[in-house]
């Protein structure tokens, strides 16, 4: 009798710690799909922000710079099968060195990270990063994470609903994606741009040259709010090292000193 109570004991452990394990596989998140919160909620907390950001910041509407980012997007979104209609971006004028993603598929630039970029290919592939993000739906996973569902949900409907979206804004705008989604999103970025015959070598460049100066200066944002920096470089040109691919500029020489100068020269204006 004895034996048999010791070994239902063990059994119940065992049963006990298997269902543990089990349940702590199960990404309750996905499995209610909270995660893909396309919904009004989504949709709502995207525009929230987006009006925080307006509200407060110099937005630049002039064709000419529009024009010719979305030159610099439309390969990547062409050969990727990412439907560029459904990306919302937006320059602002900031001098600090950033870009970053928004609930529902809102994307803003800073000025100050154009101005930064030595080069085209540089630029593209930081917002093949940030794309990559929204594609892979990145951004509510992360605010779902480190705010809570239930928090989000609550800027939608009033209360301390100013106050919850500014804490969203820092979130997304001054601090990390865990690790796995930043491989994720600067893998997917790499990947976009040989598809798109771009080269991606100056992407991985920039963010060994970002993290160079990381200690020089407070509004780099972008390297800051993404570690590892310089072995991240290394894997995306261990990636590269054995592939062939073609190295096709979106824009001439010219006209993308001339777009640099175009956006500092805006930029210099609305300050």
């Amino acid at each position: 009798m004895a034996k048999k109570i010791i070994l239902q004991g063990i059994l119940l452990l065992i049963a006990f710690f298997g269902l543990f394990i089990a349940l702590s596989q199960v990404d309750f998140v996905s499995f209610f799909h909270v995660k893909e919160i396309r919904s009004s909620s989504e949709n709502k907390i995207g525009d929230l922000i987006w009006n925080e950001i307006e509200s407060s910041g110099e937005i630049i509407t002039n064709d000419s710079i529009t024009t010719t980012l979305d030159k610099l997007i439309a390969p990547i979104c062409k050969e990727s099968n990412i439907k560029r209609d459904s990306l919302k971006i937006h320059i602002v004028v900031n001098d600090d060195v950033n870009a970053f993603a928004l609930p529902d598929n809102h994307l803003v630039v800073y000025t100050g990270l154009i101005k930064e970029c030595k080069s085209q290919e540089a630029l593209q592939g930081v917002l093949g990063h940030e794309i990559a993000h929204i594609a892979n739906n990145h951004v509510m996973k992360k605010l779902s994470k480190e705010i809570g569902l239930t928090v989000l949900l609550s800027a939608t409907t009033g209360g301390k609903g100013g106050a919850i979206v500014k804490e969203i804004l820092k979130t997304l705008s001054s601090s990390a994606y865990d690790r796995t989604l930043e491989k994720e999103a600067d893998m997917a970025s790499v990947d976009y741009l040989l598809k798109a015959n771009i080269n991606p070598e100056p992407f991985a460049d920039f963010m060994f040259e970002l993290a160079q100066k990381k200690e020089e200066s407070d509004s780099l944002y972008w390297i800051s709010t993404h570690p590892e920096s310089e072995e991240r470089a290394k894997y995306i040109l261990s990636y590269l090292k054995d592939k062939k691919f073609k190295k096709i500029a979106t824009l001439s020489e010219k006209n993308w000193e001339n777009y640099k100068k175009l956006v500092a020269d805006k930029a210099k204006t609305d300050n």
